[in-house]
């Protein structure tokens, strides 16, 4: 059993709180970082939680203080305001790997985005998303840290039968479509935090249940023979 200190900005979202879950799942200790209105699920209520403002960085710094990683969850969703994806996905992920750099915290997992980076696709009528995503992720690149991205495709709330699906892990820009389901993707977090292998890469991610269930050590090394 584990016993790490994960912190998790996003940690009340589809995606963060079943990172958090997947944490707990195997003896870690996750860090809820949330805002003072966000509602967390009845899982996770036992949980450690640290109520802030990401944009308060001496709140920020205080929140990843003594944590061995964080996982970033953070994430804009397409809407009419067509800054948010600028304030999440770009300077929201550059203000917490600025805190990271102070406080001392040198492994980070990133939750992007298939196609992050790509001009023309539909998903950039709302507020660039996926350039802004790319800008996020090139902060975390250029930091100094130990990191890792993780590029899931479309996302889905379907928790049946996951144990049967295998993850399809590709290097950056080599998948454009294919979904996976959100609990996939965080145990594909979950699985980068233990594998060293991946610090320094970004991993997009898909599934299907007619895929082989291979490690992600496995996938590195078939990654790495395509180069």
């Amino acid at each position: 059993m584990s016993n790490r200190t994960i912190a998790i900005t996003g940690a009340s979202g589809k995606t963060g709180s079943r990172v958090a879950e997947e944490l707990m799942a195997s003896g870690d200790r996750p860090r809820l970082l949330v805002r003072s209105s966000s509602v967390i699920p009845d899982t996770l209520m036992n949980a450690e939680q640290v109520r802030l403002s990401l944009q308060d960085p001496t709140a920020l710094d205080s929140a990843l203080k003594g944590v061995d990683a964080l996982v970033i969850a953070t994430g804009a969703r397409p809407s009419i305001d067509l800054l948010g994806p600028m304030r999440v996905d770009a300077l929201g992920v550059r203000s917490q790997v600025e805190s990271c750099l102070r406080v001392g915290v040198s492994r980070v997992i990133l939750v992007s985005s298939l196609c992050a980076g790509r001009w023309r696709h539909p998903l950039n009528l709302f507020g660039l998303i996926l350039v802004w995503k790319r800008i996020g992720e090139q902060a975390l690149e250029n930091s100094g840290l130990d990191w890792t991205v993780i590029r899931p495709g479309g996302l889905s709330e379907r928790e049946e039968a996951l144990n049967e699906e295998g993850v399809y892990w590709s290097g950056p820009d080599q998948q454009e479509n294919d979904s996976i389901p959100r609990r996939l993707v965080a145990r594909c977090c979950l699985e980068a935090l233990n594998t060293p292998a991946s610090i320094g890469r970004i991993l997009e991610v898909t599934s299907d249940a007619s895929r082989p269930i291979i490690s992600l050590s496995e996938a590195l090394l078939s990654i790495d023979s395509t180069r």
